[in-house]
């Protein structure tokens, strides 16, 4: 798994903890519908932590519990 595959799949995971659309946390969070897309769908080849950090704001969460999933692990193919 790659590290963008990896957040993105993190993102689908808080958003049905959370109970949020995906829309509704571009808007919590202030990051730009384009942005999010090319993260969902894989069209990036890395997210940077200051996007990560506005998307863990729009969960509500703490950047670092973002990182605290096994979907995070240190075993990341890097692109």
């Amino acid at each position: 798994m790659t590290v963008s595959q990896a957040v993105a799949s993190r993102i689908n995971e808080l958003l049905a903890e959370k109970k949020m659309t995906l829309y509704q946390l571009e808007k919590r969070s202030g990051v730009l519908h384009g942005t999010m897309s090319n993260i969902m769908y894989g069209r990036n080849k890395g997210v940077t932590l200051s996007t990560i950090i506005l998307i863990s704001r729009g969960f509500g969460i703490p950047y670092q519990k973002f990182f605290k999933s096994p979907l995070m692990a240190d075993n990341f193919d890097i692109e």
